[in-house]
């Protein structure tokens, strides 16, 4: 886990947040072992916007993998930062139910650890459509 944390850190250092100060990264781990991570990157017009989980999710899906084992999410501060709902549901395309979600400290400290279930119970999925 450690290895998400350190690359959700700096890819939070890379963050573009002009406007809300608020820097998150992100990091996923995919089927083979590899670590994808991306940052918030805020635009002047606000739904225009990405979150950092969503950049993430762009650099596992370019490097040809299609599943996400684990997650590391920062944000500002000490303060306990989840992925938004969007995001949720983002991660659920490329996640099972049973996926862990490390949500840490801007210094990478542990606060929580989460399902993907737990956060997005009852969730639809890429099977509801088969």
């Amino acid at each position: 886990m450690q290895d998400l944390i350190k690359a959700a850190m700096a890819a939070r250092a890379k963050s573009h947040a002009p406007y809300s100060k608020f820097y998150v990264g992100a990091a996923m781990r995919d089927e083979r072992g590899q670590v994808h991570a991306g940052c918030n990157i805020e635009n002047a017009a606000y739904p225009q916007g990405w979150c950092a989980e969503c950049s993430a999710i762009a650099h596992l899906v370019m490097s040809g993998a299609m599943q996400i084992t684990e997650v590391a999410v920062l944000g500002n501060g000490d303060v306990l930062c989840t992925p938004c709902g969007g995001c949720r549901q983002k991660i659920r395309e490329f996640a099972a139910g049973h996926v862990k979600i490390h949500c840490c400290t801007e210094a990478g400290v542990l606060l929580k650890s989460f399902t993907l279930d737990e956060l997005l119970p009852a969730s639809f999925g890429p099977e509801n459509l088969k």
